[in-house]
Formats: C-alpha cells, sequence, structure tokens
C-alpha cells in the first residue's frame, strides 16, 4: 500500500531522532527532462518524502514564486500525462520515497476522478493533495484513493474550527499538513506563532504525523517546527534554488540546499 511507504518514511525519521524534510518540486521545472535527477538530488541529500508540483492554469493557494514555476512548466509543455510518467520514471530509476502530487482538483476531475486515481497509483504516487478541496467535498475522492490505497492528505489552516479539523482528520492517510501562515505559500522570514497550537489542536483528532509548510526557509524555521511537529515541507525556496542558475546545475543546487536545512531537523521535544 502507498500508505505503509509514507508511514514508514515518518517512522524511519522519528527512530533516527529527527523530523521528516519534505521538499516541493514542480514536475518540469526549470526545464523538462530534469526532475527525476532533481528528487534523486533531493533524496540524497536528505529528503525523505517528495511533493511534486502539478502545474495549475489557475493556482490559487500558491504564491508567486511557485506560481511562476509552474506558469514555466506549463510553457514548457508539462500535462498531467507528463506527470504521471515523471512519476514513473523516478520509479524506473529506482527512487523508492513516497511522491505526493500537490495540486487542483479540477485536474483530476477533467481526467476523471477514478481514472485520474487509478493511473496515478500504477505509476507509483503514494498521495494526493488538492488545494482547493474542502474536506466537506473530498467524498468521491477520498472514495477513489481508498479503492487505490491512495492517501488523501489534508490541508488544515490556522483559521480552522474544531469541527472542521475533526472532520479533515477522519478519513484522512498518509500524514495531515497543517498550514503554518495565512494566505499564499511563500518563503518568509518568521514563523506564525499560532502554528504551534493548531498543531496540539490536530493532534486531539489523529496520530498521524503532522507536517507544517508555507513559509519554512531555513535551519531555523525547520528547527522550530522541529518542537513541534513530524515533518517540515519547504516548497518556495527550493523552487528560488532551482531557478538561480544554470538548469543543467540545478539537481546540484537544490541537493546543497536540502542539506543545509538538516542540522534543524533534531526533535526538540518528541512529538505524541
Amino acid at each position: 500500500m502507498a500508505t505503509d511507504r509514507i508511514r514508514a518514511a515518518f517512522e524511519n525519521a522519528k527512530s533516527e531522532g529527527r523530523i521528516a524534510l519534505v521538499p516541493y518540486v514542480t514536475v518540469g521545472f526549470p526545464e523538462l527532462g530534469l526532475t527525476t535527477d532533481i528528487v534523486r538530488s533531493l533524496v540524497d541529500n536528505g529528503a525523505d518524502v517528495i511533493e511534486l508540483g502539478v502545474p495549475f492554469s489557475d493556482p490559487l493557494g500558491d504564491g508567486p514564486t511557485i506560481q511562476a514555476s509552474g506558469h514555466r512548466a506549463l510553457q514548457n509543455g508539462v500535462t498531467p500525462e507528463t506527470c504521471i510518467e515523471t512519476v514513473k520514471d523516478i520509479r524506473a530509476a529506482g527512487i523508492d520515497v513516497p511522491l505526493i502530487f500537490m495540486g487542483y482538483y479540477n485536474t483530476i476531475l477533467n481526467m476523471g476522478i477514478d481514472e485520474f486515481c487509478n493511473a496515478v497509483a500504477d505509476a507509483g504516487l503514494d498521495g494526493i493533495i488538492a488545494a482547493d478541496l474542502p474536506a466537506a467535498e473530498a467524498g468521491p475522492l477520498q472514495d477513489a484513493c481508498d479503492r487505490t490505497g491512495l492517501a488523501l492528505v489534508p490541508l488544515i489552516a490556522i483559521t480552522s474550527t474544531d469541527d472542521a479539523i475533526e472532520y479533515a482528520c477522519k478519513r484522512a492517510k498518509g500524514f495531515v499538513y497543517c498550514i503554518s501562515v495565512l494566505g499564499v505559500t511563500g518563503a518568509r522570514t518568521t514563523m506564525s506563532t499560532r502554528v504551534e497550537g493548531l498543531a496540539t489542536n490536530v493532534r486531539k483528532f489523529t496520530d498521524l504525523p503532522i507536517a507544517i509548510g508555507f513559509g519554512i526557509s531555513t535551519p531555523e524555521h525547520v528547527a522550530e517546527v522541529a518542537k513541534f511537529s513530524d515533518g517540515a515541507v519547504v516548497g518556495s525556496q527550493v523552487i528560488n534554488t532551482l531557478a538561480d542558475g544554470d538548469p543543467e546545475e540545478a539537481a546540484e543546487r537544490v541537493g546543497a540546499y536540502i542539506k543545509s536545512l538538516t542540522p534543524g531537523t533534531p526533535r526538540k521535544v518528541v512529538a505524541n
């Protein structure tokens, strides 16, 4: 089961006394054909789980950096089918870490929920995050994920009510993604002090690992969330690093960046 691979990744990190690093990469950015090498470099340098961004024309939850990467990927000719083939390529290269698609619901609906879930599961994907799909409306996709062994990972915000958190956690698989800020994705200089309270609240409703994302870009940020979470999601600064220089050297650059975050990963307080 795909969810077993996700659970094993978080359990392995925990057994090593650290939280998991979960970088986000837009498929087909900065150029087509580089994503598998980028993923390999991330894994070789400390990544535990990989989020693969599926480019979409109207990415409401993304800040300027990830929006720009998605636009570039679309210009490069990336389609949902390209993303599925990329998963196959990553698996064919012997890379066995959990792979999560991060995207938008219309992409799934356009292909057909069952068709999409069957195709990505067959390719070797482990889970899906549909950024614009509220848990209360996720029943059909959740059912399809359950049938195919995929984890449907919920996004929970600082503003989420207890009822909304409980509902989102009820059928969640893999891990729970807690959004550390109000607003869209993007690297920030400071972390919100409210996210620790959110993580504490989410633990009332689930035993799944909790990963914190949106705004994490430095070892200090990672160390801060290591006090109360099981994983740190890093997106915009990964994209910035990929964009900053020769595309052919992007994998090497981003590997070095992820390695620079590992000093922040030791657990400060063992999460329940």
